[in-house]
């Protein structure tokens, strides 16, 4: 392939994922506000129509917003690809670094300074989603102080963990000859399953706090619908997620011995007990279908391919200059193609996300029915009708945009086959 048909086949995929965006973001917009002023059929008696309008309402600003931000997201993968922008960064940090400090140091300077330029740029954007729409719509609870100390755990997580990791990709791109691909994605999983242990433990406590759950009488429940499903985790836990935000959810989190269950204590707030525990079994029911292998066996499957792909673009010219970049002479051009390929993978990415939505909303709908054989339907549709309330989840979504990225199936859908699983197993029920 030239580069000039790589350059013009890049921009034809960049302007139609921005396209494909915006038309779906407008149908959204169009869809919910058409139907702001009237509560759906079958939710009249469970949701008021001031929190439909809210639901609306919050659904069209971060759908708008993110117009915004998806724009100036594709002005700057074009800045930093076919404008030059990471031509003229390597050059100018090729000069100043490779002399003095050699290879490794320039390609992990060069890895950083990208990264660090694309935290500045999105900062505002982050700010302003967390300090007007989520304040404006009541679930911001972070103080500018809490916000800024977040950004620099996590920016000094990153580069602890990161920097080594990177540095050892470089390290076996370099040296392990040509199947170097296939070795640096043994270490990403390695690295991802590893993460899946010590995260909850050192990771997370970094930024929240982590109690064991108080409630004994719910303790008692959750730990007799995880012993009739057969699950065993490490421990039941509270987070303290309303010191940032008045969402609400539960999730696992580990690996193997190292799983934790851990609610939000915003979640304990506004459920029943029968509540959290039907909650609770949804989640378990993503365990018992493997949703979790499933999800993560292909993810590792994907990133096999991604691997291989990028072991055989990281030796064509032709990938470097057609995105607007002039390979190294004297130097390695390991660093410059991890950059591109990361740059450019979610733009031809976008195109798979139909599918991987609609595998999740299958397995959504599983993990429903689990919880409706183990616990209580009703329980569970109730605690999802509060949390569609409390988190202002619209009921009202256009369909196009939910099958290219509701990973969850819209409510309507959702609690209607709730209910007919409910009547078939109190009809079989003898």
């Amino acid at each position: 392939m030239q580069s000039d048909t790589l350059a013009l086949l890049f921009a034809a995929v960049l302007i139609a994922h921005w396209v494909v965006k915006v038309w779906l973001a407008s149908r959204q917009i169009r869809h919910v506000a058409r139907h702001r002023e009237r509560v759906p059929a079958g939710f009249e008696a469970t949701i008021p129509l001031e929190a439909h309008r809210r639901a609306a309402d919050y659904t069209i600003a971060k759908t708008r917003f993110s117009l915004l931000s998806d724009a100036f997201a594709a002005a700057v993968l074009l800045g930093w690809t076919l404008l030059g922008g990471l031509d003229a960064l390597n050059v100018m940090v090729r000069d100043a670094v490779q002399p003095v400090w050699g290879d490794l140091a320039y390609q992990l300077t060069l890895l950083a300074a990208v990264a660090v330029i694309g935290w500045l740029l999105d900062l505002p954007f982050d700010a302003w989603a967390t300090f007007r729409i989520e304040q404006r719509f009541g679930f911001n609870r972070m103080s500018v102080g809490l916000f800024l100390a977040d950004l620099v755990k996590a920016a000094l997580v990153g580069a602890l963990i990161g920097l080594p990791l990177a540095a050892l990709v470089l390290w076996l791109m370099g040296a392990a000859g040509p199947s170097w691909w296939l070795w640096a994605w043994a270490v990403w999983v390695g690295f991802n399953l590893l993460m899946l242990v010590l995260y909850p433990t050192l990771i997370a406590p970094l930024f929240n706090t982590f109690e064991p759950l108080a409630d004994e009488g719910l303790r008692q429940r959750v730990e007799g619908l995880m012993a009739r499903c057969g699950f065993a985790a490490k421990g039941l836990y509270v987070m303290d997620g309303s010191k940032r935000s008045a969402h609400a959810n539960a999730y696992f989190t580990g690996f193997g011995a190292a799983k934790r269950v851990v609610f939000f204590d915003t979640l304990l707030n506004k459920l029943s007990p029968g509540e959290v525990e039907a909650v609770l079994a949804h989640e378990l029911g993503h365990f018992k279908r493997r949703h979790v292998l499933k999800r993560m066996v292909g993810l590792f499957g994907l990133s096999l391919l991604g691997f291989a792909l990028l072991g055989w673009l990281s030796g064509q010219a032709w990938f470097y200059t057609g995105l607007g970049v002039q390979p190294n002479l004297a130097a390695p051009n390991d660093a410059l193609a991890l950059l591109l390929f990361m740059m450019v993978a979610p733009v031809v990415g976008t195109f798979l996300l139909p599918w991987m939505a609609a595998v999740s909303r299958r397995h959504e709908y599983e993990a429903d029915a689990y919880a409706c054989a183990q616990a209580s339907g009703q329980d569970l549709s109730r605690a999802l009708l509060k949390l569609y309330e409390d988190n202002a989840s619209t009921l009202t979504p256009d369909p196009w945009y939910v099958r290219f990225y509701y990973s969850h199936p819209p409510a309507a859908q959702r609690l209607a086959a709730m209910r007919a699983l409910t009547r078939n197993l109190t009809a079989s029920t003898p």
